[in-house]
């Protein structure tokens, strides 16, 4: 049996197969993420060339489609029009058939129109890589069996599997399904786990879906993004020109009214201030919901937690009618996420004048000062802190 040009003990194939399928992690999310998709970055030609040949060899897939269908994920998120929203399909849907969802989405010419712009469209992409995507996953296999006979055809097999199942499946699946958030997008993304290393920096995906266009997905002192270690040495070499960081939080202390700037800066961290506003009322509403069973009142704390996490309008139909239901049961819950929802309001006025929208803010805090709700009291007075 032909054993290949390269004779390697088994940990060498191990060590070889991670090797491959990480570079593979690092053209999707450096080239096709976070330069094509949302423009975060500049490349400079090499590396932008490079990316594009190994991912013809190793995946097949074609660059206009991965970004448009990425791109439309972004903006139909969690709703029936998402290409591959758990919430809507199901996790198992996605986690074992998201390479069967993104195929019938790359289908969809309204969706490569609308959300591939700005896509490579030279020769080598009109007149190789998208009309022979299939000659470079052959060639690929051609390459391992080559260089490791019988057990690189493993190898290839697994190179194939590995961007369907981690890419389509875990991060578009347990992505939007399981993990921590930082932030409270209207969306269910979460950050899967706070070291990107398996993945390319992809597991912080909450962080992604709270700053899009961030050329860097950590955003705690205890997130790891080799992604960014990656595009930090190539802009060292400079290959690689960031455009656009997550903004960090800036708080003054002495502020005890709101001003322009602090209307400015909750706009921006909208996200965040959101995530601290559920962090802030969780003891409350999981005081008021025990209160609530104890008057035979039964309301499902996890619940209440999400409708903290999510928009009412990306919930279903039945649990907002659970969700009204307990509200009307609880003045305090009420509050609490009435509160909520003015506050998420307030950025989403874009007619409002600079002026009006301070006004409004302002009006927020002494509202909730005048809850006689003590954490919803202290979160006021911080968010006038924000400069």
């Amino acid at each position: 049996m032909f054993s290949g040009l390269i004779d390697l003990p088994w940990w060498g194939h191990v060590v070889y197969t991670l090797v491959v399928t990480h570079i593979t992690i690092a053209a999707v999310t450096i080239f096709l993420h976070r330069h094509q998709a949302h423009r975060a970055l500049d490349l400079h030609a090499i590396p932008s060339h490079f990316f594009r040949f190994w991912l013809w060899l190793t995946t097949g897939m074609v660059t206009r489609e991965w970004v448009a269908i990425h791109r439309k994920h972004h903006a139909r998120c969690e709703t029936p029009e998402d290409p591959h929203s758990p919430q809507i399909v199901g996790i198992r849907k996605v986690l074992w058939q998201g390479t069967e969802l993104y195929k019938q989405e790359a289908n969809n010419r309204d969706t490569l129109e609308k959300y591939g712009h700005r896509t490579p469209d030279d020769w080598l992409e009109r007149k190789f890589y998208s009309k022979y995507h299939v000659l470079g996953i052959a060639i690929m296999f051609a390459i391992d069996f080559a260089l490791f006979g019988a057990i690189g055809i493993t190898i290839w097999a697994v190179q194939m599997l590995w961007i369907p199942f981690f890419a389509a499946g875990v991060i578009n699946g347990l992505g939007h399904y399981w993990g921590y958030r930082n932030f409270q997008p209207a969306d269910a993304s979460t950050n899967i786990v706070p070291w990107g290393i398996l993945i390319g920096g992809e597991e912080l995906h909450n962080n992604h879906h709270a700053y899009a266009s961030s050329a860097r997905l950590s955003n705690r002192w205890y997130e790891f993004d080799i992604g960014w270690l990656y595009i930090r040495t190539l802009e060292v070499l400079g290959l690689v020109q960031v455009k656009k960081v997550a903004p960090r939080v800036r708080i003054d202390a002495g502020k005890t009214a709101c001003d322009l700037a602090t209307v400015q800066a909750v706009i921006t961290h909208r996200y965040e201030v959101l995530a601290k506003y559920a962090k802030s009322l969780r003891r409350t509403c999981i005081a008021e919901i025990r209160e609530l069973k104890a008057r035979a009142i039964a309301v499902d704390r996890s619940a209440v937690k999400r409708w903290l996490r999510i928009d009412a309008d990306a919930l279903p139909a039945v649990e907002r009618a659970r969700m009204n239901e307990a509200l009307r049961a609880s003045k305090v819950l009420a509050t609490v996420y009435s509160m909520r929802e003015e506050l998420a309001r307030l950025w989403q006025r874009s007619t409002a004048s600079k002026e009006q929208l301070v006004r409004q803010l302002e009006d927020w805090c002494r509202r909730a000062e005048a809850s006689g709700i003590a954490p919803l009291q202290e979160f006021a007075r911080r968010v006038r802190c924000y400069a």
